[in-house]
C-alpha cells in the first residue's frame, strides 16, 4: 500500500496539470472567438460608414470661358459685278491674286454703248446748231421790235424757242454724259483693296449690266482685318460687352490661337432663335486665316456674382433639384434648390444654398436626409 502512494500521487498530479492545460487551451479558444467577433464587427462598422467628399458654395460666381461655332469672313466683301453691257474682251486678275484698290480688274466690249454715244454727240450737236439760230432769231426780232415793227407776242415766241433750244441742248448734254459715264464702265476696277476668291466669267462670255450677285463677275474680299459673327445665348447675353477679348482657334492650326475683339453686338435677342448676334474683329496681316474657314471662338465673360456650386454635387430627383448639405453633426439635409447659368463644371445657385455649407460631391442615389457620412479629408 505504502508503494503505491507514490503512484497515486504523481498520477494526481499529471490529472491536474492535464485539466489545467485543457482548462487554458478553452479559455484562449473563447477569448480568440470573443476577440475575433469585435474584429468583425469593428470591420463591419467601419465598412459600414459612408465616407463622401464635399464643396463649399464659390460667392464670387464662376470665370466663364464660353465656346461658340462661326465662319470667318472678309471685312470687306462684295460681289463685283458690271454696269455696263457687252462681251468681255479680257480679263486681268485671277483667283488668288491681291489687287489694290483702283486695279484693273478686266475690260468688256461694249459697241451697242459705242454707238449710242456717237448718236447722242451727234444730236447735242443738232441742239447747239438749234440753239445758235433760236439766240440769233431772237436778237434780230428784238431789234425789229425796238424799231415797232414787229409785235410783242412774235418777240416772246422768239424767246420761248430759244428757252426750249437751250433745254433741248442741256438734256443732249446729260445724255452725252450719262453714256461717257457707262463707257467707263468698260474697265472693271477694284472698290477696295483685297484678294480676288472667285472669277465666275471667261473671254468672251456676254456680259449683262446689273446681272447681281448670282452673275458676278469677280468676288473679291478684304482678308485683314476678318469679320467673325457669333451667336450668343440668351442666358450669356448680358455679360458680353464691346471691347472683350476673344481667342479663335482653327482645327486644322493645332496649337494656334488667334486674338480678336468684339466691336459690337446686336444689343437685342433674336426672337426665333433667342440668341444674340456678336461681331468679332480679327487681325490677319499674315494672311494664315481664310475667309469662309470654320472656328470656334471663344469669350472670356465676367463673373456674374451668383453663387456656384461644382456641377457634380447637384442631384436631379423626381421631386426635383436638390442638393445634400452636411451638417454640424455629419448628418446629411437633403435641400431643394433653383438653379441658373450652367457653366459646365460649374451651375448658378440662386435658391436653396447658404455661403460656407459643405456641400456632398458626386452624392449617391441612395442617401436619404438624416443619413450620417463621415467627411474624408481632401488630400493637398
Amino acid at each position: 500500500m505504502a508503494e503505491n502512494a507514490p503512484t497515486l500521487r504523481r498520477a494526481k498530479v499529471l490529472t491536474v496539470a492535464v485539466l489545467a492545460l485543457l482548462v487554458l487551451a478553452g479559455g484562449r479558444t473563447v477569448f480568440s472567438r470573443i476577440s475575433n467577433a469585435k474584429t468583425l464587427e469593428a470591420g463591419a462598422a467601419e465598412r459600414s460608414k459612408l465616407y463622401v467628399r464635399v464643396a463649399t458654395p464659390n460667392t464670387g460666381g464662376a470665370a466663364l470661358r464660353l465656346a461658340l461655332p462661326g465662319t470667318l469672313q472678309g471685312f470687306v466683301q462684295a460681289p463685283i459685278a458690271a454696269r455696263a453691257s457687252g462681251y468681255l474682251k479680257r480679263w486681268h486678275k485671277d483667283i488668288g491674286t491681291r489687287v489694290k484698290q483702283g486695279e484693273l480688274l478686266a475690260e468688256i466690249e461694249t459697241p451697242e454703248i459705242d454707238q449710242q454715244l456717237s448718236q447722242a454727240m451727234a444730236a447735242r450737236q443738232q441742239a447747239a446748231s438749234s440753239l445758235d439760230l433760236a439766240r440769233s432769231t431772237l436778237e434780230r426780232w428784238e431789234s425789229l421790235r425796238r424799231k415797232d415793227v414787229v409785235s410783242q407776242q412774235e418777240v416772246d415766241e422768239r424767246r420761248s424757242a430759244e428757252a426750249q433750244a437751250r433745254a433741248n441742248l442741256a438734256a443732249a448734254d446729260a445724255n452725252v454724259e450719262r453714256l461717257k459715264q457707262l463707257e467707263g464702265f468698260k474697265r472693271v476696277l477694284a472698290p477696295f483693296a483685297g484678294v480676288v476668291t472667285k472669277r465666275n466669267v471667261d473671254v468672251g462670255d456676254l456680259i449683262d449690266a446689273g446681272g447681281g450677285a448670282g452673275r458676278a463677275l469677280f468676288v473679291l474680299a478684304q482678308t485683314d482685318p476678318l469679320r467673325v459673327y457669333v451667336n450668343v445665348p440668351q442666358s450669356y447675353a448680358q455679360l458680353v460687352k464691346p471691347g472683350q477679348q476673344v481667342v479663335v482657334t482653327q482645327t486644322e492650326l493645332r496649337g494656334s490661337g488667334f486674338k480678336g475683339e468684339i466691336v459690337r453686338t446686336a444689343a437685342s435677342i433674336d426672337a426665333t432663335t433667342r440668341t444674340m448676334q456678336v461681331e468679332i474683329n480679327l487681325p490677319n496681316k499674315d494672311g494664315v486665316l481664310l475667309p469662309g474657314a470654320f472656328v470656334q471662338v471663344a469669350l472670356e465673360l465676367l463673373p456674374s456674382g451668383v453663387m456656384t456650386i461644382p456641377t457634380n454635387a447637384l442631384m436631379i430627383r423626381a421631386e426635383g433639384m436638390r442638393v445634400a448639405a452636411v451638417g454640424a453633426d455629419n448628418r446629411v439635409q437633403l435641400r431643394a434648390v433653383r438653379v441658373g447659368r450652367n457653366y459646365g463644371e460649374a451651375i448658378e445657385i440662386l435658391d436653396g444654398v447658404a455661403a460656407g455649407e459643405r456641400l456632398v460631391l458626386n452624392p449617391p442615389d441612395s442617401l436619404n436626409d438624416g443619413d450620417e457620412v463621415s467627411v474624408a479629408e481632401t488630400k493637398k
